[in-house]
């Protein structure tokens, strides 16, 4: 069957990339591996945090770009997605305080640290805390399924257990060989994470991808009164956000042992698990670190953390999320329609040469 676009993998990123094009009037096919809202990837999970980068102007303006977007998306499907229920990020050097105060500081304010723990008693503060009212959390698991459902209504198309085994260019078209025939697409889109490395095959330069398995944790909080912000520790580099029926999640960013996103156990490796368990302990007083809970995710990491969303001839890749991409997803979406349409580039820290 030939199709105008085939996007490999529902995910996030594939699902979104499928409504913007789906949108656009392309004929759209899904190829997933798995099953639709699968465990194995790294948009599983019911939150993830929205919050502007503190000092980088870049993503800072990415992130509001996504913005409106998410309540596009709202709109559409009649979900909730995104809940501004404020964002802290503390541990900072002074020069990084600066900053945030030249590209937040409009809508966001500083705090000194004792101030910051009257505010917010569950937490210790060392220095200076950067508040961002309108940072959050995201509802990831809601956020596919809407995804999925506004992008069928469209017309994309989305197949399971369909494994993408390769994919070959060939007069013109993409071939792509899964279970029960071959496809062919005018162009394809590979938003498969860790197992991009994989299908691109020489097709494109990709950066070197790194796989990790990290572990958060759910933990109690000590008291029902206490106000927890979506957070980033920037000494060490942690993050966490409140996700109401499980606790306040807390995790170490980028720590986990490098796995094959095939073989992983979803088992937490003892010794960071226990660096984590210390961490929460030291910095968090209104958390319980005897009632919590270990949860499993996929990395797939750039050197630099940047992503990769760039295009070369029929092959469009976007990928590489390093654990910080869910913010901009339905922004992914419409840089992946814009390059497979021809209507625009993506930004230049995205691209294969930078």
């Amino acid at each position: 069957m030939t199709y105008d676009v085939a996007v490999v993998g529902a995910g996030a990123m594939g699902s979104a990339a499928a409504q913007a094009l789906a949108a656009a009037g392309r004929e759209v096919v899904v190829l997933e591996q798995f099953t639709l809202g699968h465990e194995r990837g790294g948009s599983h999970g019911a939150t993830r945090l929205f919050r502007p980068a503190a000092d980088d102007a870049g993503l800072a303006e990415l992130t509001e770009r996504a913005r409106p977007l998410w309540r596009e998306l709202e709109a559409e499907s009649g979900e909730t997605l995104l809940e501004e229920t404020g964002g802290i990020d503390h541990g900072m050097s002074d020069a990084s305080v600066e900053v945030f105060r030249s590209l937040h500081g409009a809508t966001g304010s500083v705090l000194p640290a004792e101030e910051a723990a009257e505010r917010w008693p569950g937490f210790r503060f060392e220095t200076p805390v950067l508040y961002q009212p309108g940072s959050g959390r995201l509802y990831a698991d809601r956020t596919v399924h809407a995804l999925q459902v506004v992008a069928g209504r469209l017309g994309a198309e989305f197949r399971v257990q369909s494994p993408v085994r390769a994919l070959r260019t060939h007069d013109g078209f993409v071939e792509l060989d899964v279970p029960g025939g071959a496809v062919r697409a005018r162009h394809v889109v590979l938003a498969s994470g860790p197992w991009t490395p994989r299908l691109v095959d020489g097709l494109v330069s990709l950066p070197p991808f790194r796989v990790t398995q990290e572990q958060p944790r759910f933990f109690a909080p000590r008291s029902d009164e206490l106000e927890w912000p979506s957070f980033v520790h920037h000494g060490p580099t942690s993050y966490g956000l409140y996700e109401p029926g499980s606790g306040v999640k807390v995790g170490l960013h980028g720590t986990g042992p490098e796995v094959d996103p095939d073989t992983r156990d979803f088992q937490p490796e003892p010794e960071q698990d226990a660096a984590l368990l210390r961490y929460v302990e030291q910095w968090y007083p209104g958390l319980d670190p005897s009632r919590s809970t270990a949860i499993s995710c996929l990395y797939d990491n750039t050197p630099t953390s940047d992503f990769v969303i760039d295009r070369a001839g029929p092959v469009t890749v976007a990928a590489g999320f390093s654990g910080q991409g869910f913010k901009f997803v339905p922004l992914v979406g419409e840089l992946v329609r814009d390059l497979v349409t021809g209507s625009g580039t993506s930004p230049e820290r995205f691209r294969f040469q930078r």
